[in-house]
Formats: structure tokens, sequence, C-alpha cells
């Protein structure tokens, strides 16, 4: 079991920056994939950016180099800082992760979301 804990949502002026935090109840360097998803009211959730183990990364395309996901293994914990944010960045931001246990299987495990919302 996984338990993944969100923080750093709250509400900012377009223009502005948060950070996110995930913490994880385990070590992250086990873990194969890290990421962090987005669902605004009405819409599906969506994926907003990746980090494997081997710490490649990979963003959506409506993130357009304003984000940053990364990883401390010391803390066993994920970030996304956020910069330049948009109105239309508002949503809650839910930290996912993806493990596979060999002989076992794959685990995909998800935190209980963080409201953004970005002001115009």
């Amino acid at each position: 079991q996984v338990r993944l804990v969100e923080s750093g949502g709250g509400l900012v002026q377009a223009g502005g920056s948060l950070r996110l935090s995930c913490a994880v109840s385990r070590d992250i360097s086990e873990i194969n994939i890290m990421g962090w998803y987005r669902q605004a009211p009405g819409t599906l959730r969506m994926l907003v950016a990746t980090s494997t183990k081997d710490e490649y990364t990979n963003y959506a395309d409506f993130v357009e180099g304003r984000f940053t996901i990364s990883r401390d293994n010391a803390k066993n914990t994920v970030y996304l800082q956020m910069d330049s944010l948009k109105p239309e960045d508002t949503a809650v931001y839910y930290c996912n992760a993806v493990w596979y246990r060999p002989g076992i299987g794959e685990y995909e495990y998800w935190g209980q979301g963080t409201q953004v919302t970005v002001s115009s």
C-alpha cells in the first residue's frame, strides 16, 4: 500500500507561482512513475506531468514550459513547481503513483487532491 498526501494548493493571481508537494508513504526510488494530474469541474482528469524513477520527465502540451516536476528521494516527496499560472490552470491537482512489483503486478495509487485556483 502506498499513501499519497498532497499539499501546497491555494489561491493565486494570474502570473503567480505555486509549488505542490506530494508526500509518499514509502521509498519513492522504488516507484516506477510519479505523476501529477488535474481535474477541472465538468472535465475529465488529465495528465499534467510524470517523472520516472530514472528521472525521465514528461509534460502535457498545455504546460508549455511553465511547470516542473521533481523528486526528492531523501524526503520521499514529489513536487510540481508551477509558474506563470493562468486562470485555466484552475483545477484540483492529484498526485499519482504507478508501482510495478515484479511477479505481483502493477499498482496505481492516488492522493486526495489539492485545489488550485488562479484568479484573473
